[in-house]
């Protein structure tokens, strides 16, 4: 088969959603298929099917689609700056898909509301389309709309109806809609109308053959020998909630002795922020800001606690990759995080946005090395037998042919 894998977001890029797209057509590709990766660019110039060396420059086709979506012609289009944004630059990845030519596909896979919607209204009737849904567009815009009421967006606002609009006509774009948790299918069906029946559920795979190459590559990172590592590997944005993290830290200093130390392993807006926060608190000794770094299984190694505080996630990489490091996840209750770590099982769950609870559960593991190593072993086998790619990749295959037999 041929088979587009196609994204609104940038690709390259750190997220889960560029590894997941490249752990399939890594996989894929090995089993004689052919797949093609599209998405915009990192500098959002231009879209491009980045293994083909494809590219289609936005300036070039952005008059084009000025033009036809002018104030006369799409009046509800100019209402808000945001809606404005996301529909030209959406037409604009529909104009390059169409360009790029989708007939020679026998299967198109989106990653996301955006593409799906908009690679649905240009690509032949024949060729089938799998909607993937990896998270809730909605749910995180409204929760940063919340939190930044200087913007302007409420309830009443165009651009807060904006993105359930967008939301449900994208996720239903598809022959069929996939999603990696129950919790996504539940918010599917409930908040956003889409037909229970029309909704497949399996997890995501983690290749383990790439995880411990890359672990027992090593790092030059080395772990303070009089103290216990905390690590959290995440973009440093709103909705990882690192802020929450911190806080929790600045609790557990007043908790126990400092025979700790938090690793934060990533990059974001947020950065400089949660910089100023570490501070104001104290931690500046306590919490090391990595950055971006491409060592994070050997990192794992080196840690004893892992800690995801979102504010709202499906199915992270980063709990997965825990999980097979065989560490202990303390975790918040967010989205899917409670179908990945069973609470007194595998890691401990705290409520979203409770830095109180988070600060008890990683003093309690700093506290009890007997417990933290058996909840870390327990989650190391159920890593194994849950992140399984081979099984993800075959449930994938069974769609892709179930919706291009017409079935």
């Amino acid at each position: 088969m041929k088979i587009l894998l196609a994204t609104y977001w940038l690709i390259p890029h750190v997220g889960g959603v560029w590894k997941y797209m490249t752990q399939i057509q890594q996989r894929l590709e090995a089993m004689g298929h052919q797949v093609d990766l599209l998405g915009n660019s990192p500098d959002y110039a231009k879209f491009h099917i980045i293994n083909r060396g494809r590219e289609i420059s936005k300036e070039w086709i952005r008059p084009l689609v000025v033009t036809k979506l002018a104030r006369e012609y799409a009046p509800l289009l100019h209402a808000d700056p945001l809606i404005h944004y996301y529909e030209i630059d959406r037409y604009m990845l529909e104009l390059s898909a169409a360009c790029f030519g989708l007939d020679q596909y026998d299967i198109i896979h989106t990653q996301d509301i955006f593409a799906a919607r908009s690679l649905a209204r240009v690509k032949p009737a024949h060729v089938p389309l799998i909607a993937q849904v990896h998270g809730s567009v909605t749910g995180e815009l409204h929760n940063h709309f919340r939190m930044n009421p200087q913007l302007g967006i409420n309830e009443h606002s165009p651009a807060w109806k904006y993105f359930p609009s967008v939301e449900s006509r994208g996720a239903a774009s598809g022959n069929v809609t996939i999603t990696s948790t129950q919790w996504q299918k539940n918010l599917l069906v409930r908040d956003f109308g889409i037909p229970e029946h029309r909704i497949s559920v399996f997890q995501y795979g983690l290749d383990a053959q790439e995880f411990w190459h890359k672990a027992h590559m090593g790092t030059d990172v080395s772990r303070p020998p009089d103290k216990k590592v905390i690590i959290c590997p995440a973009r440093l944005s709103f909705v990882k909630g690192i802020d929450v993290l911190i806080s929790a830290l600045g609790i557990l200093k007043s908790m126990r002795q400092q025979d700790w130390v938090c690793w934060i392993v990533g990059d974001g807006d947020k950065r400089e922020e949660l910089w100023n926060q570490t501070q104001a608190l104290a931690l500046q000794n306590d919490v090391v800001f990595f950055g971006e770094r491409h060592d994070i299984p050997a990192l794992l190694l080196q840690s004893d606690i892992f800690v995801h505080s979102c504010i709202q996630d499906n199915q992270p990489f980063s709990v997965m990759e825990a999980q097979f490091a065989g560490l202990p996840a303390c975790v918040s209750n967010a989205g899917g995080l409670p179908e990945m770590v069973e609470h007194g099982v595998t890691g401990l769950v705290s409520p979203v946005k409770d830095p109180l609870t988070l600060a008890q559960h990683l003093n309690t593991l700093l506290g009890n090395d007997e417990y933290r190593r058996m909840l870390g072993q327990n989650a190391a086998r159920w890593g194994q037998q849950h992140w399984s790619l081979d099984q993800m990749i075959s449930r994938l295959l069974n769609e892709y042919t179930r919706v291009a037999s017409g079935a």
